[in-house]
């Protein structure tokens, strides 16, 4: 009996040892997908958009094999499901991701925000997978990466880079999970969507001051929601970003509605936590600005009167809807 137990014992100790395996590469384009590259059939991703069927209900993809894709993608609205796949050794995160599209447009060019972003996704029942997407404009101007347009899009293991303005989550029920997003000024904004940030690793740039998040919900019944959940805010890695500069949100509107639950804040986030849209036009009295379980020298401090202290995380359910488990990847989940 006692040798019986030592050697379960000892197998559960292996067990436990035993690292957790990646979740497997994606290296070649899954059944049915149209094929970007270099030796694809299509050379650039927005000439593979092209070629999607606008009228069909049947889901479609898009796969792209590595490299750095110096171009604007537009999505149109489709009636079918669309999943587009970058090439990665691991789709569990963006750490492995080989599959960069960049370009730099801005509203210096006279344009609109959505008409500035790298991926303009003007369609519902989107997933994208894998994928860095950049605007290179830097420091000036708003400049978009992702302008997320429609309801049920998800972006898993995606990357996110700009400076001002990098993720436009405008309108419908949006996931954000296992991804990595940066920038410096209203860096996550918009002013209708419900979106879930899961696992986020959110990296700040170098600023004498900066801002996470700007919120537009502009009415007491503007569905508007982000909530950002067991997630990270710290500097960019090699960036000189002094303790205090940053803050989780101001507002774009009076209505604007965000949380940050259970993550790790950095000593780059202000003791105030919150601040006001500019002076004169605070823009605070009907903001819904909480916090919970938040950890970290950023959590430390006096917050701002126009904010809460939860006394209870938000659910996924509240902001996406019962029915997320029916168009989110819940294996990116947290």
């Amino acid at each position: 009996m006692v040798s019986s137990l030592t050697l379960l014992l000892s197998l559960a100790a292996c067990v436990a040892a035993a690292p957790l395996e990646a979740r497997a590469a994606r290296t070649s384009p899954p059944a049915g997908c149209l094929a970007v590259g270099s030796s694809a059939t299509y050379k650039t991703v927005q000439s593979a958009v092209n070629a999607l069927n606008t009228s069909s209900s049947r889901a479609q993809c898009i796969f792209i094999y590595k490299g750095t894709y110096q171009e604007q993608v537009t999505i149109p609205a489709l009636k079918s499901a669309l999943t587009i796949y970058g090439e990665t050794t691991d789709t569990s995160s963006f750490s492995a991701n080989t599959v960069t599209i960049q370009q730099r447009k801005s509203q210096d060019d006279g344009i609109s925000n959505d008409e500035t972003a790298t991926l303009r996704a003007h369609t519902s029942n989107l997933k994208v997978y894998n994928i860095n997407l950049v605007n290179t404009r830097g420091k000036g101007s708003q400049a978009v990466a992702l302008s997320a347009q429609q309801d049920k899009q998800g972006y898993y293991g995606c990357q996110f880079k700009g400076y001002q303005d990098t993720v436009l989550a405008q309108d419908g029920a949006q996931v954000y999970a296992k991804s990595y997003i940066e920038g410096a000024t209203d860096f996550i904004f918009g002013q209708k969507a419900r979106a879930w940030f899961d696992g986020v690793d959110i990296r700040v740039l170098a600023a004498s001051v900066g801002y996470i998040t700007a919120n537009g919900r502009d009415s007491s019944s503007n569905p508007s929601y982000y909530v950002i959940n067991k997630s990270a805010v710290s500097a960019q890695s090699g960036a000189a970003v002094n303790a205090g500069a940053y803050y989780l949100g101001r507002p774009w509107r009076n209505y604007a509605r965000v949380v940050f639950q259970n993550t790790s804040l950095s000593k780059v986030v202000n003791s105030a936590g919150w601040r006001i849209w500019n002076t004169g036009d605070e823009r605070t009295d009907h903001v819904e600005f909480g916090e919970y379980g938040n950890s970290g020298d950023g959590a430390k401090g006096t917050r701002a009167s126009f904010a809460k202290k939860l006394s209870a995380a938000v659910s996924i359910s509240t902001v996406l809807g019962s029915d997320y488990k029916n168009w989110v990847d819940t294996a990116y989940l947290s």
